[in-house]
């Protein structure tokens, strides 16, 4: 009698992969499974529903959605829902500008921006760019994009709307105290370098004014090095390190600016509900060496460039100046998914070596670093009153 093994071996070839595209199919469509077989598959009940109800408006909503859209809306709504504002869904889209602005190259008005209940404040007008030419300043308020209200837009949703392709224009209406006006303006590709320094004059001695707009991935670090080694080659007798407007980037970054100025000892440690526990310290040595210094702070300063800031405030290496800073003593981890997106929610804290948290939970802001020197520049005039004070207190420590 002939052999039945060779059939059966053609009809398991066959089915196979039906029965991968089946089980595939099932674990995105639970709801025609039995309960406990689809909760075991999905991962609970609440996953289960989550995805049943995905699955309905896919399949009964009177228009069509595509899944890839529910998808994009559910983890958004998920992420809103946390009441955080600086957890965020970044779509594909959102995530490759997202990725582009860290590399400190991207194609714009050129500004650094942060939410505002009114629409976008403007924190930092890069030189030569087209917002510098259109007259905007740090402190105006963007409302409309192209006649789009950007109240109550998520952020990253309204940079989205000011941002586009090199050589297209975007009108915007502008709120700059008591004044609204409008401005075209026409796009760019904008490349941004991290450190401005020059030589200026404290007391009738000659100091490094040294401005560090982000720690980005460009190697803010090595831009911060080469500016400091400059300066003493000039012989400056003292360092007025501008971090206004500065609304963080890498925490590594951070540690690698603030150990210019220390010598051993923590920088900042960071802990969180699923992250160890882990303290940075100063490494190296300081480039900095003696040199007294003096930070310059503002209401933009924020996130890694407080934990700089702070650090040399609590070891005694520097005193601020300036007005108290933003006060964002949380941090975020992004996290790529499989559709070309990112999760980037907040993980943890951070704790300064004296131990104070900055605070910054959920839609508000912390109560910041408080200025060991008040100061504040009009931004009517053409000098800048703060920068004055920074150098005044600076001869003081000459």
């Amino acid at each position: 009698m002939p052999s039945r093994l060779p059939s059966l071996k053609v009809v398991l070839i066959v089915l196979a992969p039906c029965l991968l595209v089946l089980g595939i199919w099932l674990g995105g469509h639970p709801r025609w499974l039995p309960d406990p077989v689809a909760n075991a598959l999905v991962g609970g009940e609440d996953r289960r529903v989550t995805l049943d109800a995905l699955d309905t408006i896919h399949d009964k909503y009177y228009r069509k959605v595509p899944f890839g859209e529910l998808s994009d809306a559910a983890i958004a709504g998920a992420v809103k829902n946390l009441d955080d504002r600086f957890s965020a869904y970044l779509s594909p889209r959102q995530y490759h500008a997202f990725r582009e602005s860290l590399a400190n190259a991207f194609e714009g008005i050129g500004t650094g921006i942060r939410g505002d209940p009114r629409g976008l404040r403007i924190v930092t007008v890069y030189p030569g760019s087209p917002a510098k030419r259109a007259g905007l300043r740090p402190g105006d308020i963007v409302t409309h994009a192209n006649g789009r209200r950007l109240a109550g837009l998520p952020e990253d949703a309204a940079v989205a709307l000011i941002k586009g392709p090199a050589r297209t224009s975007v009108t915007l209406r502008i709120r700059r105290g008591s004044r609204s006006f409008a401005r075209r303006v026409t796009r760019e590709r904008i490349q941004i370098s991290s450190v401005k320094s020059r030589t200026v004059s404290a007391g009738g001695k000659r100091v490094a004014y040294i401005a560090l707009s982000t720690f980005g991935p460009d190697n803010a670090h090595v831009q911060m090095l080469a500016a400091i080694r400059r300066a003493k080659q000039r012989g400056v007798k003292g360092i007025v390190l501008d971090l206004r407007h500065n609304g963080g980037g890498l925490i590594t970054e951070a540690q690698l600016v603030a150990s210019m100025f220390l010598a051993r000892g923590p920088i900042v440690t960071t802990r969180g509900r699923a992250v160890p526990e882990s303290t940075l310290y100063a490494i190296g040595q300081p480039i900095a060496g003696r040199l007294p210094t003096v930070v310059l702070v503002d209401r933009g300063t924020a996130s890694a460039s407080e934990i700089v800031a702070g650090a040399l405030q609590d070891r005694k290496r520097a005193k601020l100046v300036g007005t108290r800073t933003f006060g964002k003593g949380i941090f975020q981890q992004v996290m790529p998914l499989d559709n070309g997106g990112a999760l980037d929610i907040t993980v943890g804290q951070y704790f300064l070596p004296s131990g104070r948290n900055i605070g910054g939970v959920g839609t508000k802001p912390g109560q910041g670093l408080k200025p060991d020197v008040r100061a504040e520049d009009d931004p009517d005039t053409k000098r800048d009153e703060a920068l004055d004070r920074a150098l005044k207190v600076l001869a003081g420590e000459l």
